[in-house]
């Protein structure tokens, strides 16, 4: 095995994440050491991962992309190519990509008090290497890469044309002409239908339980008309804070009165969609608003395909696959010649990797999050995880922003070690993630709790994460060493 190099921070993962962490790092810790290590052969994250047609921003990229670096596109809702492409140049643009090292797979991280530091196992294309660490920021998001959510279907196997998860897109697929089935509701299925609509012969949404779905202009007017006065940076400044306190009132007003929020989705649905679709079946769910997230629509695209009859709702039960379609739990039949099963996706914490402190095995989901961002009981770990009412970047920055006065505490004083430690006996535990989302809820268990009290609590709300960024101590809950 290669002799083990040494950094002081070792970041895992090469996407949105990473890339922010990586920049945050250069800034606020520049006597910081550091490599990204990426599992897959390019960097990018999801936005390199998925490939289906139509895939784009489910946010506006004032306030999903970067802080640091203005988004100048002049879509605010994005393609996933031109995503890409801006993370690509602001990893260049900052160096930051040379940093990256891809194809490299951490399988285990073993922390010892004694080396103080964490000992990584990683698979190369070069063979299995040990890399070292102080500190170790995990910036892998919440899917698992490797697979998505696939339910069983009775008689799947009789169907005679193709089945496709959009996790693992074929290039190869011609679906112009043909009859194609979404099984979903979600993001990625409002997006699939319309981009397949436009050249397939009929595309059907087929969803056992309806999804809120507003529209949104592709391009926002009042953005192109603040790029026009203000510079780039002032202008992508001005344009994220305004939508940030847009997204924020939205949320909370849709909590404060769901059946008012409720009765104008399905009445702005209506209006785009025309006469012909029963919005009160296929638009209305059993939640309420913000119960799960909603999906928006560019341009209305979703509504304006239903409404020119290039493509469908239904809203039932599936009994079974046939060698021709499904047939329905009330016994009607759809036809098809490709099924896309956009069944949600599955989620895995920190890529799966296998912790271990002190020799023995360290399981993440048995402890209490400090802020959302480290794990009682795991010395010098930190994750970024997103919001669950806004886009999923934003909380890199005060998550970046807590963990670089640690590591700047530690340096100074000569500690080597940060752990929290749990909050008291008998404090009220909650979920690590309070959707109600089915993918969600089907993997839960896997992620840790957190607390009803701080700083054991996720707050969803950027502004009071940059108040207490900006104002409270970091060192309660905490135990340097």
């Amino acid at each position: 095995m290669t002799p083990a190099e040494h950094v002081d921070v070792l970041i895992i993962g090469a996407g949105f994440s990473g890339i922010a962490a990586a920049y945050h790092l250069q800034d606020k810790c520049p006597n910081h050491s550091y490599a990204i290590l990426e599992a897959r052969d390019s960097q990018g994250g999801t936005w390199d991962l998925f490939r289906y047609p139509g895939i784009r921003s489910d946010s506006d990229m004032y306030t999903f992309g970067f802080s640091f670096r203005p988004w100048t596109g002049d879509a605010s809702i994005a393609q996933a190519s031109d995503i890409l492409n801006y993370m690509n140049e602001t990893a260049r643009d900052f160096g930051i990509d040379k940093h990256i090292r891809t194809q490299h797979r951490v399988v285990e991280a073993s922390w010892s008090d004694h080396e103080a530091r964490w000992t990584l196992r990683v698979e190369t294309p070069d063979g299995q290497r040990e890399m070292t660490c102080g500190f170790l920021l995990t910036c892998t998001g919440y899917y698992d890469y490797e697979q998505g959510h696939d339910p069983v279907f009775l008689g799947r196997e009789r169907f005679g044309g193709p089945i496709v998860h959009p996790q693992f897109w074929p290039q190869t697929l011609d679906y112009a002409g043909k009859r194609v089935i979404v099984i979903g509701s979600g993001a990625t299925a409002v997006t699939i239908v319309p981009a397949m609509a436009e050249t397939a012969g009929h595309v059907t949404m087929l969803q056992r339980s309806p999804s809120f779905v507003a529209g949104r202009p592709a391009i926002d007017p009042f953005a192109s008309r603040v790029r026009r006065i203000f510079p780039a940076k002032l202008a992508h400044r001005i344009m994220r804070w305004r939508n940030i306190a847009m997204h924020l009132y939205l949320y909370r007003f849709a909590r404060k009165n769901p059946d008012q929020v409720r009765a104008l989705l399905l009445k702005t649905a209506g209006d785009a969609t025309g006469p012909q679709c029963d919005v009160a079946t296929h638009f209305n769910p059993r939640y309420n608003p913000w119960d799960e997230r909603l999906c928006f629509v560019p341009d209305n695209d979703l509504f304006v395909a239903i409404r020119e009859g290039r493509a469908s709702i239904v809203t039932d039960t599936i009994d079974s696959f046939s060698e021709t379609g499904i047939k329905l739990g009330s016994g009607q039949h759809l036809p098809a010649d490709i099924i896309v099963t956009a069944t949600g996706l599955s989620l895995q914490l920190m890529g799966g990797i296998s912790l271990k402190v002190n020799g023995q095995i360290a399981d993440a989901t048995k402890s209490i999050t400090y802020k959302g961002i480290m794990c009682s009981g795991i010395p010098n770990l930190a994750s970024i995880f997103g919001y669950t009412n806004a886009p999923f970047t934003m909380r890199a920055d005060p998550t970046m922003g807590i963990v670089c006065k640690v590591l700047n505490r530690m340096k100074a004083r000569g500690w080597r070690r940060c752990m929290p430690q749990p909050p008291a006996p008998g404090s009220q535990e909650a979920p690590f993630i309070d959707l109600k989302s089915g993918y969600v809820q089907r993997t839960v268990d896997r992620f840790p709790k957190q607390s009803t009290v701080d700083p054991w609590r996720i707050r969803q709300n950027l502004l009071t994460d940059h108040l207490a960024l900006a104002w409270q101590r970091i060192g309660p809950g905490l135990d340097f060493s």
